[in-house]
């Protein structure tokens, strides 16, 4: 079986970063005994703060301490991959995490091999038609303990909050750079008309047409992708709506698409009042 490990290594600016590996055997086996979607985000949380504690400890040259908190690294990752989302943004959180682990070790091949098949594992754990071939019983031996502590609150904004867009009174939306869903709230679902899964994938012009988005939408949605945020009101079936666009980055801080936020303002005749 291949072990989950951690090592530091000399980063190419100021001194050392952290580099995560995946056991790709344990995890495909400790996958089936958990279905803890609740905690997907304190996980994340977990991971995220035991991260920057590491980064700390090693701008201070502490190896003792950097040793101590290596140790939780090991569980985070195995709990966090073995995870199942409970919904569409965290299914989206969870794909992005191994992206970051890829990124993590891209010099690598061995390793990248691994993420990859990780990947693939996600991919068909979520989109596939049945499970891997190659997945086993875990041994009654294997058991994976408990996250280890976290101050909550602490994560760096790399992840979305789940809880709080399934809750929100306006419609959310993430598009992709190519101008499709990703993601789509309760809210935005009813309106268009749809589910959330018949929703990924498709182009929004689908839903808002070729003129409305050649005459503006698309325009903003490029300068978002660009970096840049938008705040704008618009008319529409004699209600009168605010439209916010908020670029969304990966842990690398590259923009991968955009987080849009439709608010209700009421009625043009109320506006007028």
């Amino acid at each position: 079986m291949l072990r989950v490990s951690t090592r530091a290594r000399k980063a190419p600016t100021a001194g050392r970063s952290l580099s995560l590996s995946i056991g790709l055997d344990r995890f495909r086996n400790v996958s089936q005994e958990m279905d803890i979607g609740g905690i997907l985000l304190e996980l994340f949380r977990a991971f995220s703060l035991r991260c920057a504690q590491i980064e700390e400890a090693i701008r201070l040259g502490d190896d003792g301490r950097v040793e101590a908190l290596d140790r939780d690294i090991q569980p985070l990752v195995e709990a966090i991959l073995s995870c199942r989302a409970s919904s569409l943004i965290e299914v989206y959180m969870q794909l992005q995490f191994v992206s970051y682990l890829i990124a993590q070790d891209a010099d690598d091949a061995a390793f990248v091999t691994q993420y990859a098949a990780v990947l693939s594992y996600l991919l068909d754990r979520y989109f596939g038609a049945h499970a891997p071939d190659w997945r086993v019983p875990l041994p009654a031996d294997v058991k994976l303990r408990q996250p280890p502590a976290y101050i909550p609150d602490t994560d760096n904004g790399q992840f979305l909050n789940a809880a709080i867009l399934q809750t929100l009174p306006d419609r959310v939306a993430v598009l992709t750079k190519d101008y499709r869903y990703l993601y789509s709230n309760p809210v935005n679902c009813a309106h268009l008309g749809k589910n959330a899964m018949q929703l990924i994938g498709r182009h929004i012009v689908e839903f808002i047409g070729e003129e409305r988005f050649a005459s503006g939408v698309k325009e903003k949605l490029d300068a978002c992708f660009d970096g840049m945020s938008a705040d704008y009101t618009y008319a529409r079936d004699e209600r009168r709506n605010r439209c916010r666009m908020v670029p969304l980055h990966d842990a690398a801080k590259k923009v991968i698409g955009a987080l849009i936020t439709i608010q209700n303002l009421g009625t043009t005749a109320t506006a007028d009042a």
